[in-house]
């Protein structure tokens, strides 16, 4: 489902203009509003409603919209409906003798999407898990570990050289066991 169509709003439209269209149409399509009309004109009532809901829900917070609008160009503009609505008739709000013929949004079934994944929508869904806060959070604490662990031995090599001058770890290790090798004889 296309939001912006839902809202009959421009992709560039500010949050005034969809928070204008969506009251606008929200009155019209309120389901209180059609309480004493048909059992197919309420039903087609309720589901124009729940359609516009979710789409001022999305294009309203910012977040969401720049998800919605990164997904909607990766896939194109018409294949970012995994279902296809369109105005008037179809499903839920047939004809009947209360003149709305052709009221609310149709139902059609699964449109079919070409190709699959693309490329950039498999490096946006990466790019997504690398930013998200577990993430971060878990990189970061990892990070810290390393940079301890390499504090800790560059420490103990520097101290390891005060205070034995001249010799390495191995040599010192071959004069403790000569020591002991002579301890034992």
């Amino acid at each position: 489902m296309d939001h912006y169509k839902v809202l009959g709003v421009h992709k560039n439209a500010s949050k005034g203009e969809i928070k204008q269209a969506f009251r606008k149409l929200a009155m019209e399509f309120h389901p209180d509003k059609h309480s004493q009309s048909s059992k197919n004109l309420r039903d087609s009532a309720t589901q124009k409603f729940k359609q516009l809901t979710e789409a001022y829900d999305t294009l309203i917070d910012d977040r969401k919209r720049a998800d919605y609008n990164l997904k909607r160009t990766a896939y194109g503009a018409h294949q970012s409906r995994r279902h296809d609505y369109r105005y008037g008739g179809g499903g839920v709000g047939g004809g009947g003798a209360s003149g709305y013929s052709n009221y609310g949004y149709g139902y059609s079934g699964a449109a079919p999407r070409s190709g699959g994944d693309g490329i950039f929508v498999k490096f946006e869904v990466g790019l997504r898990y690398l930013t998200t806060r577990s993430f971060l959070l878990n990189a970061t604490f990892f990070g810290v570990l390393l940079g301890g662990m390499y504090i800790v031995d560059s420490s103990g090599e520097a101290l390891w050289k005060m205070r034995n001058n001249g010799k390495s770890f191995e040599e010192a290790v071959e004069s403790i066991e000569k020591a002991k090798a002579g301890k034992d004889v």
